[in-house]
């Protein structure tokens, strides 16, 4: 199923599209603040194994997030990885995945409950999921994601 440019605003959503240990998820375009090329990361002491460190961006902090890790997925060798920047709790966290896709917009209607097989990893940070055309699209629920991370840091 191919996405439709043509919709109204206010039935469809944009979704940033990024993928990570190949598997295509979708992000509200809304919930993004920037997306960054690999990025110095600075590791911080005792953080969970989720926080690769911290960045400067234009003079702000911001914590980095390794999504493959949070998912329970190995790291990639020698890839250069990618950065979208998300604002959460008034916090800014960069989510490391492996590469940004295009912009898609989908109808709500497109958006499907999680259906039973999908992987539980994935599942816990999913709001729904898009059958495209040869894929299927997972969409991010950012919060979740993030909610026990930042739990544990406090």
């Amino acid at each position: 199923m191919k996405a439709d440019t043509t919709l109204n605003a206010s039935a469809a959503r944009e979704y940033l599209t990024i993928v990570v240990d190949d598997q295509k998820f979708g992000i509200p375009v809304l919930q993004i603040q920037d997306v960054l090329r690999e990025q110095k990361v600075t590791r911080i002491p005792l953080a969970s194994p989720e926080v690769a460190g911290s960045l400067n961006l234009r003079g702000r902090i911001v914590t980095a997030i390794d999504v493959r890790r949070r998912l329970g997925v190995q790291p990639r060798k020698g890839a250069r990885n990618m950065s979208v920047v998300v604002e959460y709790n008034q916090e800014l966290y960069s989510l490391i995945i492996d590469r940004v896709g295009d912009v898609l917009k989908l109808d709500e209607g497109q958006v499907e409950k999680n259906p039973g097989t999908l992987e539980a990893k994935w599942r816990d940070i999913s709001n729904g999921v898009c059958q495209l055309e040869d894929e299927l699209l997972v969409i991010m629920d950012v919060p979740r994601l993030l909610d026990s991370i930042v739990a544990h840091s406090k």
